[in-house]
């Protein structure tokens, strides 16, 4: 059974200042590095002038692919301490970008790890974080005299109902989580004694937005 995973759903910007160094960090969602590849290249045109635009980024490509960039700095002070931010935060399909401009003052290679990492967890801030997890789409059809038990049902286990389309019979969409579709599947055949029509969709991915329901 597939496990839940974080991702970064929507982006979002932050940005500190440390010895009168900026540090601007840029978060955003990405599924493959081609799209990371493309929004490190956006911020650096946006910021042409900075003296550095750090990065790093996990996607999910056959597993989980990760990279990382001091553009510049120190080895080790930026893009490692940035991944470990996000490692830290256990997110995936997401791409940090830190472009810092120079105040004048060298902060030493300890400071330049706090800064990057603390750019990193500001601009997490901003960003609106889903725990992505697998499910099902069980679609129901029945006659009208089962649909108070499958509405109990649904508001019992918590199934979220996606579609309801009444003509001559009831067709009912509910969300199960992968590890109660089996179970869920077999209380909506009893409630009905059998007579439901069920069908059940491959694996899907859903989340949380607040309190939106996002299908991936």
């Amino acid at each position: 059974m597939p496990d839940p995973y974080k991702i970064c759903y929507r982006g979002g910007e932050g940005e500190i200042v440390e010895k009168k160094s900026r540090f601007i960090a840029n978060i955003r969602p990405v599924k493959t590095e081609e799209e990371a590849a493309a929004f490190i290249e956006e911020i650096r045109k946006r910021y042409w002038d900075a003296r550095h635009n750090c990065y790093a980024y996990i996607c999910k490509e056959g597993g989980r692919l990760m990279k990382c960039s001091d553009d510049g700095e120190p080895s080790q002070t930026a893009g490692r301490p940035m991944l470990d931010v996000l490692l830290g935060e256990g997110i995936c399909e997401v791409c940090a970008v830190v472009t810092r401009y120079f105040g004048g003052t060298l902060l030493g290679t300890g400071g330049l790890v706090r800064a990057y990492s603390r750019a990193v967890k500001e601009g997490l801030k901003a960003c609106s974080v889903v725990e992505k997890r697998p499910g099902r789409q069980v679609k129901i059809t029945s006659d009208y005299g089962a649909v108070g038990k499958l509405q109990y049902l649904a508001g019992q286990m918590g199934f979220p109902t996606l579609d309801s389309q009444y003509t001559d019979k009831v067709e009912m969409t509910l969300l199960m989580p992968d590890e109660q579709a089996e179970e869920g599947v077999d209380k909506v055949t009893l409630a009905t004694s059998g007579a439901a029509q069920i069908e059940v969709s491959e694996l899907i991915y859903y989340g949380m937005d607040g309190k939106e329901l996002v299908l991936f």
